[in-house]
């Protein structure tokens, strides 16, 4: 009879996360893991294959946390909306994992569910099969996209920096020559994240309802 398992997924997984929130993912590994669990490395080869595995745990434990309504929305067009929003806002609370979720392709449950659900609701506009599939990357890659242009994207200077000082810089950057540089650095500084991702989204789905089938509006 096998020995009972020391850890369980969840517990490696939150163990995982909370090491690349803390330190950054190239903290991340199957060592550091394994001295945060008071465990030695060779250990965790009993549960995770490798560095890859240890990624997708990462991500699996962000997603996870996530919450939709158990029922969903009447409108799919609300239905886009809260999936969308609540996926963001998950996300965004871990900054050091952003580059991870855009670089991996995971088919852990959580990743799976909210993208079974959210498909739902795209086809639920009359879309199928490729132009369900255009429309789904096209709400995900808005979602990641943002995440990852809060998490620190680099724009407006070659010279990089983190995104509050990239904005100030384009605040300060000659009017007379970069006229909307300016203007949207400025709005950036004085605006909200929150209320620019659902304006942002509004436009989205604004588009989305314009191509719906008449009868799934």
């Amino acid at each position: 009879m096998p020995a009972p398992k020391k850890f369980s997924r969840d517990q490696l997984a939150s163990a995982a996360l909370e090491l690349a929130d803390e330190k950054g993912l190239d903290a991340l590994s199957m060592r550091a893991l394994a001295a945060r669990l008071g465990t030695g490395p060779m250990t965790l080869y009993n549960y995770v294959d490798g560095r890859d595995e240890l990624e997708s745990l990462v991500i699996e434990a962000v997603v996870r946390h996530a919450a939709y309504p158990p029922r969903p929305a009447a409108d799919w067009r609300e239905e886009v909306r809260t999936l969308a929003e609540s996926y963001w806002t998950t996300i965004r609370r871990h900054p050091q994992v952003v580059p991870l979720i855009v670089a991996r392709r995971t088919t852990d449950e959580p990743t799976l569910e909210f993208g079974e659900r959210m498909l739902e609701a795209l086809a639920r506009s009359g879309r199928s099969g490729r132009e369900l599939l255009v429309a789904f990357r096209l709400v995900v890659g808005f979602i990641i996209g943002f995440a990852q242009g809060e998490a620190g994207a680099q724009a407006f200077s070659p010279a990089g920096g983190t995104a509050d000082e990239v904005i100030q810089r384009g605040r300060t950057l000659p009017a007379e020559r970069y006229p909307r540089v300016v203007e949207i650095a400025t709005a950036s500084a004085r605006g909200d994240r929150a209320e620019e991702f659902r304006a942002g989204l509004d436009l989205l789905v604004a588009g989305l309802s314009a191509g719906a089938r008449p009868a799934s509006a």
